[in-house]
């Protein structure tokens, strides 16, 4: 069993916005680990965001501790327990997002870009739906694990993906729910890193692992190194980001 050595995680609301609509969170009773991009403004944004965690901690506590609890939108034998306990904490967090939603005026709904870990034993399950991205590090190399699902899938310039950022799947943001699912086995030594386009739209892979590779003995300076770099060039986003390293 691989173990988690350290961590660092942080979200801040950027330097031009007065309301941060991300959230991030590190649940290490769950081994759950969680970032959280809202859209839809103020009270709307936040209050998705918000209801997204309480919905995603609650329903993964709940399977990934009873392997006989019921799933009751999907399971697959491709995946672990924890791997279909995300899949489903991210339904029902989607199904109470649009019950809120369903009796507002569509400038008032609000919903996010999510991106989830679970760790078991030596695997890592991965969960994202938007903008998000997930990064591996690994002896020297760093590896997109989860592409964000946006425009900039539509987009081959690679000098304002800033400009591509907006998601094209979300929670809360279309009927269906629309998801990747992926799980990582990890060595000692690993680094996984969560970002919100905040952080990496700004960024280009190299920046980012030239940085990890700077502070490997500093996880929240890892963190403070992206952000400055990518407010630096303009920013205008929240921002958020979750180190685990095995």
């Amino acid at each position: 069993m691989i173990e988690l050595k350290s961590y660092a995680v942080k979200t801040h609301q950027g330097p031009h916005l007065n309301l941060n609509e991300d959230f991030a969170e590190a649940d290490l009773a769950n081994n759950l680990f969680m970032i959280i991009d809202g859209f839809g403004g103020s009270g709307i944004g936040d209050r998705a965001s918000k209801i997204i965690r309480d919905s995603l901690k609650r329903s993964y506590a709940k399977v990934s501790s009873d392997p006989d609890s019921t799933l009751p939108f999907f399971f697959s034998h491709k995946y672990l327990i924890e791997g279909n306990a995300l899949i489903n904490a991210l339904h029902l967090a989607h199904q109470n997002v649009s019950r809120d939603n369903s009796t507002k005026s569509m400038n008032n709904r609000g919903g996010a870009s999510v991106l989830a870990a679970a760790m078991s034993e030596n695997l890592v399950s991965l969960i994202s739906t938007g903008n998000c991205g997930a990064y591996l590090y690994r002896k020297g190399n760093l590896s997109c694990e989860i592409l964000p699902d946006s425009l900039q899938s539509l987009s081959r310039d690679h000098f304002s993906t800033y400009l591509h950022t907006a998601p094209m799947s979300g929670v809360g943001l279309f009927e269906d729910l629309h998801f990747q699912m992926k799980e990582l086995k990890i060595s000692s030594g690993d680094i996984v890193l969560l970002l919100t386009d905040g952080v990496y739209a700004r960024l280009n892979t190299n920046e980012i692992q030239y940085t990890i590779e700077k502070n490997l003995e500093s996880e929240l300076e890892i963190i403070n190194e992206l952000f400055q770099l990518a407010n630096e060039r303009g920013n205008l986003d929240n921002q958020s980001a979750l180190i685990l390293q095995f």
